[in-house]
């Protein structure tokens, strides 16, 4: 099968980029042509203009190249990824009109929010869920701290919904969990074309050793992933363990202040994906803090691959993941006194530990082998094809 693989990549690589990259490589080792379409945010500047702006709306020159491409290669799908900001929804439209089926993935929840976290000021946050015009979003300058920037991203959401784009233009949506599937059924999507397919790791990479002594943190270093939750509760901690903190982002400033006084806490920084997954193969326990409904952290089903314990924030999306006292443990979120009695009870109970890294390992057999992955897309390619030829 040849599939057109299209994906709008982030100026600091993130899960999106990573699973973009393993199923891809994924479908070449299994036999299918893949055309990679991509672009990059990293020559984006901050105050790019009304290009940027127009773009986001509707790329004109995208629009010609991807149809051109289409119809010179004739691919029986086209799988998009991510389209924000630079290739745009027009990009469903000129798909579309070569007649060939159009699957979108939903890694996050761009399509019926503005930032795309539903998380605002520090708390949840749904005000635009649901809205034709999600105005909420100007007002409180979500996308960037800027209100002209999320303007045009509301323009981009509102205009498409009136051109009928999401309904009309997508044959499937590919959500990871059935919590993003009722999110975005809630936000206006067709409930009969979203399909569940979790994320994966491929390749396998074997279980570790867990020899290390320490807890693993890996992430973007920002509010909504619970970073000062995880901070606090190293403070709070009297039995002694190591953080290892994975990651960029605003809240670095304060990992490298903890670290300065606690030689229990070490920053690394951002790290390629092979020194994260080595970093995960020694761990004792990951760490994930979220206060914000993660979609379907790639990170914790590498950890269990691995067969390490995951403990997590107890928010409704992590719950789905984390099966507590099986595969780890869960905690009730933002609040670092329970973090660090949950890691605690770990620390203190090995024999719990090895246990939960058996179970651990045994769930990513069960769910998120790259076989398991390969088997349901070939599901949800032959649906949007069948979806397609009835339109």
């Amino acid at each position: 099968m040849k599939i057109l693989a299209v994906h709008n990549h982030y100026r600091q690589p993130g899960g999106e980029d990573e699973l973009f990259r393993q199923e891809t490589a994924l479908l070449e080792e299994r036999g299918h042509q893949v055309l990679r379409f991509s672009v990059r945010n990293d020559g984006m500047g901050e105050g790019a203009g009304l290009g940027l702006a127009r773009d986001t709306v509707w790329n004109r020159r995208l629009y010609r190249d991807l149809r051109a491409l289409v119809r010179a290669e004739r691919p029986a799908v086209a799988h998009f990824h991510n389209t924000f900001p630079l290739i745009s929804p027009a990009a469903y439209w000129a798909v579309k009109a070569e007649g060939v089926p159009v699957l979108q993935t939903l890694q996050n929840y761009r399509l019926v929010c503005p930032n795309a976290m539903c998380f605002r000021d520090g708390r949840l946050c749904r005000e635009c869920v649901g809205r034709r015009i999600p105005w909420p979003a100007v007002l409180h300058a979500c996308y960037r701290e800027s209100r002209a920037a999320s303007a045009v991203v509301a323009a981009m959401l509102a205009g498409h919904r009136a051109l009928g784009t999401y309904q009309s233009k997508v044959d499937v949506y590919v959500a990871p969990s059935q919590f993003v599937r009722e999110r975005c059924i809630e936000g206006g999507l067709p409930a009969a074309r979203i399909q569940v397919k979790p994320n994966f790791a491929h390749p396998d990479p074997g279980l570790g050793s867990g020899d290390g002594d320490y807890a693993l943190f890996a992430g973007r270093l920002s509010p909504e992933k619970g970073v000062e939750t995880l901070l606090a509760a190293w403070e709070l901690l009297k039995a002694p363990l190591a953080l290892k903190v994975l990651g960029e982002g605003p809240l670095a400033g304060r990992v490298a202040a903890l670290a300065g006084r606690d030689r229990c806490v070490e920053g690394l920084g951002w790290r390629p994906h092979a020194e994260m997954i080595a970093c995960l193969r020694r761990a004792r326990l990951l760490i994930v803090p979220s206060v914000w409904h993660e979609p379907f952290p790639i990170a914790v089903v590498e950890a269990f691959a691995v067969g390490l314990p995951v403990i997590a924030s107890g928010l409704e999306s992590l719950s789905s993941m984390v099966d507590h006292g099986r595969t780890g443990l869960r905690f009730r979120p933002g609040d670092p006194e329970d973090l660090a009695a949950k890691i605690e009870w770990t620390l203190a109970r090995p024999v719990e530990l090895a246990r939960m890294r058996i179970e651990a390992r045994a769930e990513f057999e069960a769910r998120y082998t790259g076989e398991k992955n390969y088997q349901r897309l070939m599901e949800i390619y032959e649906t949007a094809r069948q979806v397609s030829a009835a339109c």
